[in-house]
């Protein structure tokens, strides 16, 4: 994604009522708007990070339980031979 878009061909494709709002906003307007999706990126990504967390850990946690419940049939298997 570019940057800087040539202001005349980037504005034409906006609908009326976007064109409008973005006339009116001050350069301080500007700066928040483009924090505010910078905060917005953060976010996704670390939610995005914190499911695989998450998935990874009740994996974890069901593959333990599966392992025990295994180690101990083999542990009853060779204790009633």
């Amino acid at each position: 994604m570019k940057e800087q878009a040539d202001a005349v061909s980037a504005m034409s494709e906006l609908p009326k009522e976007t064109r409008e709002f973005l006339a009116r906003l001050r350069p301080d307007d500007l700066q928040t708007l483009e924090d505010g999706v910078r905060l917005v990126n953060a976010v996704r990504t670390v939610g995005t990070f914190f499911k695989w967390v998450i998935v990874g850990l009740l994996g974890f946690v069901v593959g333990t339980v599966m392992f025990y419940e295994s180690v101990m049939k083999i542990v009853a298997w060779s204790r009633g031979a």
